[in-house]
């Protein structure tokens, strides 16, 4: 297996992976062109993030994608953890540590301060999985208002 920044041509198997988290997740629901678009803003502006594929002969297994912000409260650049979602056959195989450690490390040299990240309440996997990652949750509850 062989991670690597994103490129343009790993959209449709991204926007696939993206499918399979999004069917996972109580707030968000697939949706191909929106996904596509912003994946492509993304790779094409590392200033905004930066995606990392997980491959295995040349097959894309996974991703993570990390998106950029300036603190306040830190005085420095601080990262979101997004979209990690690792392809069901390859699962409890090491690849998603693998993505998150890897983005961890890229977080430290593009001199983040902090990681964050969301996950839904009730899944007690991926609670486990970030923990497991000295991960802690944090004393802040996430508010969202949708601006259609």
């Amino acid at each position: 297996m062989k991670i690597m920044l994103a490129e343009i041509s790993d959209i449709p198997d991204l926007v696939h992976l993206l499918g399979l988290l999004f069917d996972q997740e109580l707030e968000f629901q697939a949706n191909p062109s929106l996904q596509s678009e912003s994946l492509v803003k993304i790779i094409l502006d590392p200033s905004l993030g930066i995606i990392f594929v997980a491959k295995k002969n040349a097959q894309t297994i996974g991703m993570v994608s990390l998106l950029f912000t300036q603190s306040t409260a830190l005085g420095s650049r601080v990262a979101l953890l997004e979209d990690l979602v690792v392809s069901p056959a390859f699962r409890r195989n090491g690849v998603g540590s693998a993505l998150i450690s890897y983005a961890i490390s890229m977080a430290k040299i593009s001199d983040c301060k902090r990681i964050t990240l969301l996950t839904d309440s009730s899944n007690s996997v991926s609670k486990k999985f970030y923990l497991s990652h000295h991960f802690t949750q944090s004393s802040m509850s996430p508010y969202r208002l949708l601006l259609n």
